[in-house]
C-alpha cells in the first residue's frame, strides 16, 4: 500500500503497488496519471511510461422515501425524497416519482 503525493516518488523493490484510498484521503473525480521508471540492477533508468486512471463515481444512489403511512380521505399529502443519498461521491441531481397505482392485498 502507498499513499501517492502528487510530483512525489514512491520506490518499491517489487513490481505491483496498491494506491491507498481512505475516506480520509480520497481521489477525486477525474482524470489522475501515474508515471513508472524502472531502474535495473546496474542503476540505468528506463524512460518513463505514463498511464491514465478515471477515477468515476460507479455507485448507484440509495433512494429513502418518506410519506405518512395514514393520510385522511380527500387530503394532499407529501412524499419526501430528501433522505436520498449518493455514497459514491455524486449528488441527487432529479428525483423520478411514479405511482404505482393500489397494492394488492392477497
Amino acid at each position: 500500500m502507498a499513499e501517492f503525493v502528487v510530483n512525489t516518488p514512491v520506490v518499491t523493490p517489487e513490481p505491483l503497488v496498491e494506491v491507498t484510498v481512505t475516506p480520509s484521503r480520497p481521489i477525486a473525480l477525474g482524470r489522475h496519471r501515474y508515471q513508472l521508471v524502472v531502474v535495473d540492477d546496474a542503476g540505468n533508468r528506463s524512460a518513463p511510461d505514463t498511464v491514465t486512471v478515471i477515477v468515476a463515481d460507479q455507485d448507484a444512489p440509495t433512494a429513502v422515501i418518506r410519506a405518512p403511512r395514514i393520510t385522511a380521505f380527500n387530503r394532499s399529502f407529501e412524499l419526501d425524497g430528501s433522505a436520498s443519498f449518493d455514497a459514491g461521491g455524486g449528488r441527487i441531481v432529479q428525483y423520478v416519482w411514479t405511482y404505482l397505482g393500489p397494492e394488492q392485498i392477497g
